[in-house]
């Protein structure tokens, strides 16, 4: 009988995952050598590339399309500013603040995973305006003028930035390899039959609600931990900027660029989307336009971004998300 073997790692996968691990080893003692200005430009990456892998985690490998995950990015930050006030150490507020707004994700995903495509846009969209809102109200946030972290100020400048650092690097480095195991696990294999097609996913026995939770939660816990980083990073709390619809533009942007239901699609189009900004950023609303013209010019002709269009041509793919059967092997059966 024909009998096939199960490979869980190309050669290229060990190698590229030997090459990150030396690469976070590197980018761990970069505070000791480079600039704060280094510091600083490389943590708001971090960031960006955590924004982007959570979307495509979402929305390229389970096919849940949102306009509103702002709301995690928001939620995030909110509650460590509580947390704070409520006297937890800063950088352990951050944390448990992200921790927290996965929580909250819970209950939001009982309703809004019931919505399918469109509504389910919209409904996340919706969510993220109407916990804007509730924020506001919130004293201590003083509406629209926000507030800011000042027992952050408590921390030598140095020190803080380097500790923001330490925490974003730290936090990219967590959800990457979660996002890895997890594509390459039953529950990754079942995410991506139910973004194939939903009916015959549960037809085959497919817990649909579960593994769509499973998703929408980690992706809103990644979206959380940036949103933490960030207010670590800017200080401030400003709900029109902390739940604003950008972080979502932004999200999609770097994966339409980088790779839609890709693993390094998203990380290549987060450090695209890093160097358009701190070259065009400044020109405002031009820069904002110019960014819509070349989404929508990836998507009408270039679908599968960057990295999806390289591995097609190429048949090069680094990181997997899946296993592969090797060749078979012809085995003579016992009589």
């Amino acid at each position: 009988m024909t009998t096939y073997s199960v490979e869980r790692w190309t050669r290229s996968g060990r190698v590229t995952v030997g090459a990150a691990a030396g690469a976070l080893l590197v980018l761990a003692l970069l505070p000791t050598l480079a600039s704060g200005l280094v510091i600083d430009k490389l943590t708001t990456l971090f960031i960006y590339i955590l924004l982007a892998v959570m979307w495509n985690l979402l929305a390229g490998y389970a096919g849940l399309v949102s306009v509103g995950q702002q709301a995690f990015f928001g939620v995030g930050g909110y509650l460590a500013l509580r947390l704070v006030d409520a006297g937890i150490t800063p950088y352990l507020a951050l944390i448990v603040g992200a921790v927290g707004a996965g929580l909250v994700a819970i209950p939001i995903s009982t309703f809004a995973l019931r919505l399918k495509g469109g509504e389910f846009a919209i409904a996340m969209w919706v969510i993220a305006e109407v916990l804007r809102i509730l924020v506001m109200f919130d004293p201590l946030v003083q509406g629209e003028t926000g507030t800011s972290l000042l027992a952050l100020n408590a921390f030598d400048p140095d020190l803080r930035r380097n500790l923001t650092y330490w925490l974003g690097l730290g936090a990219l480095a967590l959800m990457l390899s979660a996002t890895m195991w997890l594509l390459r696990s039953r529950i990754g294999a079942a995410a991506q039959a139910i973004r194939d097609d939903e009916e015959a996913a549960a037809s085959i026995g497919i817990d649909v609600m579960r593994v769509k939770q499973i998703i929408f939660v980690l992706a809103a816990f990644g979206c959380a931990l940036a949103g933490t980083i960030w207010l670590a990073s800017a200080i401030t709390f400003l709900p029109r900027t902390n739940f604003g619809v950008q972080w979502t533009v932004f999200m999609l942007f770097m994966v339409l660029v980088g790779g839609l239901k890709t693993f390094e699609g998203p990380i290549i189009g987060a450090v695209i989307f890093f160097l358009l900004q701190e070259v065009f950023g400044d020109l405002g609303v031009w820069y904002l336009t110019g960014l819509g013209v070349i989404a929508v010019g990836f998507a009408l002709y270039l679908p599968d971004g960057l990295w999806g269009t390289w591995r097609q041509r190429t048949g090069i793919d680094l990181l997997s998300g899946g296993v592969m059967l090797k060749n078979p092997v012809t085995v003579k059966r016992a009589t």
